[in-house]
């Protein structure tokens, strides 16, 4: 008797709970957060398969994304239940998000009509080309006025007209007026909500601000450029803010988690924004750095969207409601930052985790001169340069795994402070410290690293899951819900842990300089213009003499051979 009254008066206690889902590149999340302290209580993690088809393009299966949020919400409830928690309390649900990846479905099947297009492909290279090419002085950014973005790869539209123009399916769906585009927060909102059986099909601001078909002006889809693209704007979600009730969840009752069922969707964020948020960067030049399969620094900039002029993203960094307005930032992105630990780990196998990837590095606490460019998708900020390719150079007979596992975290912190610089250049007023989140924080050599690399200090939230906390802030204090307050005197003070440069500036710089040199080195490696090899399938290694690439390919597996065996 005692206890169940302990644990309904512990429930009682704890207040409204919001939850979010942080869909990722590499996993799925639920998380439960207390409201009134933003503590964590529980949450659970399910990892997603990555396929890669042919060399430079990178898929995901819809069904899989969705599956692994209703494991991730089914295990979660399981969870709390054993902690006595009242899942009826939680009140609303966030959702984050990949950015940019792209999915088109059937809305009267509700059957994903291709594989999910990952922010990381390469496919669309000759389409972005050819693009360039008709824009007036070969511009790559020639819609830049209106998208804040440069003509790339990474953006949703090209993707978007590869599938049009490449899958049969989409193209029929698409003339017979079945066809519904979404990134992943569309995807996960529209089956939440009811899928074929009125899901609601709808985006936020900043997810939309990625697919350069959004007018970051007007605030709303540019018929301009979707006509540029050759988008009917009829698939397009609809655009709300990042933080109202979108609609109500339908969840199986038989499930454990069939209690949610009703339970308002009223926060939606892109990752990054959301990382943002979490962070708490409400002022005009707090800035965030977050570290998961790529590495993004956003910087708010305030009610108005400042353009760079050093190969920053301008882009929609929140609207925390209807009648809220919109906030932006400038974004440095860099597309391999984690990315780098899973291809050491699964392409060369010469570490089983990213935790011995950090053993390894500290036990030589150098590179020995050894500089990696993890460029696997081209240079991204802020460089955008697609014809880059990953190279490691610097290499002697000392050279081993261990001083390649340090260049590895290095080649994070080298890229991070090219954006930074570039950031810095474009404000005019430097940043003193750097706060910092994402999964790659918990490498203490990394933040260490980091701070030495950049000469200012790193700061990090004790509480990790700074995304999730984004999304659950906005679902808790959108309109008609309103248990989360975004007031500053309200917010949570946050514990967080301070890494302080530890070597000298020269010798920082010294080394910086010698990484700048590394990537001149890896650029212009690659062709975009694609040369058909013999059964009418392009490649983008076919600027490489083939005799050349496979005796490349060759040394390089023999090198990696050699350097694990030999340590």
């Amino acid at each position: 008797m005692n206890g169940t009254m302990a644990a309904s008066s512990h429930r009682i206690m704890l207040g409204p709970l919001v939850a979010a889902i942080d869909q990722g590149t590499s996993s799925t999340r639920f998380l439960v957060f207390n409201s009134k302290t933003a503590e964590l209580l529980s949450h659970h993690q399910v990892e997603i398969k990555q396929s890669f088809p042919k060399e430079g393009w990178v898929e995901e299966d819809p069904k899989e994304i969705l599956q692994s949020v209703y494991e991730c919400i089914e295990r979660t409830c399981e969870k709390l239940t054993q902690l006595n928690i009242d899942i009826s309390n939680i009140k609303a649900i966030g959702v984050t998000n990949q950015r940019e990846t792209t999915l088109v479905w059937d809305k009267e099947t509700g059957e994903p009509l291709y594989n999910a297009i990952v922010w990381l492909d390469l496919r669309t290279q000759s389409t972005v080309e050819r693009l360039i090419n008709k824009t007036p002085g070969r511009n790559k950014n020639h819609l830049k006025h209106k998208t804040g973005l440069p003509i790339s790869t990474y953006f949703s539209a090209v993707k978007l007209r590869w599938l049009m123009d490449n899958v049969d399916k989409v193209h029929e769906a698409v003339v017979s007026h079945r066809a519904m585009f979404g990134t992943v927060d569309s995807w996960l909102i529209w089956c939440l909500t009811g899928g074929k059986s009125g899901g609601v099909h709808c985006t936020d601001v900043t997810n939309a601000s990625r697919t350069m078909l959004f007018n970051i002006h007007t605030m709303d889809w540019d018929p301009e450029l979707c006509k540029y693209f050759g988008i009917p704007m009829e698939i397009l979600p609809r655009v709300r803010s990042s933080s109202e009730i979108y609609g109500l969840m339908k969840i199986c009752s038989s499930r454990k988690s069939g209690a949610l069922s009703g339970i308002p969707i009223s926060g939606c964020l892109g990752d990054q924004s959301a990382a943002l948020v979490g962070q708490m960067c409400f002022k005009d030049g707090q800035a965030k750095n977050t570290y998961g399969t790529g590495c993004f620094l956003l910087r708010n900039t305030g009610a108005k969207p400042v353009m760079s002029d050093h190969g920053l993203l301008t882009t929609v960094a929140y609207k925390l409601g209807r009648d809220k307005p919109a906030c932006y930032a400038l974004e440095g992105s860099v597309a391999i930052a984690g990315a780098v630990v899973r291809w050491l780990q699964d392409n060369l196998g010469i570490i089983g985790s990213s935790e011995e990837l950090e053993k390894l590095a500290a036990s030589v606490g150098t590179s020995y001169g050894c500089y990696f460019v993890p460029a696997f998708s081209g240079l991204y900020a802020p460089y955008w340069e697609p014809s880059a390719r990953g190279i490691i150079c610097g290499l002697t007979q000392f050279t081993n795994k261990s001083h390649l596992a340090f260049a590895a975290l290095e080649a994070v912190c080298f890229q991070t402070r090219e954006i930074l610089d570039a950031m810095n250049q474009d404000s005019g007023i430097p940043l003193t410290q750097l706060q910092v989140d994402g999964g790659m924080t918990s490498n203490r050599l990394l933040m260490q690293l980091q701070a030495d690399i950049l000469c200012i200090p790193v700061v990090k939230p004790s509480m990790p899951e700074t995304t999730a906390l984004g999304a659950a802030m906005a679902a808790g204090a959108a309109e008609g819900v309103s248990v989360w307050s975004l007031n500053p005197e309200d917010l949570s003070e946050v514990t967080s842990e301070k890494f302080e440069p530890q070597i000298n500036p020269e010798e920082s710089e010294f080394r910086y300089a010698r990484w700048k040199k590394a990537v001149e080195k890896s650029m212009n490696w690659e062709t975009t213009e694609p040369v058909c090899n013999g059964n009418g399938e392009t490649s983008i290694f076919s600027s490489v003499p083939l005799g050349f690439y496979i005796m490349g390919s060759m040394l390089m597996l023999i090198g990696a051979k050699y350097i694990s065996g030999h340590n």
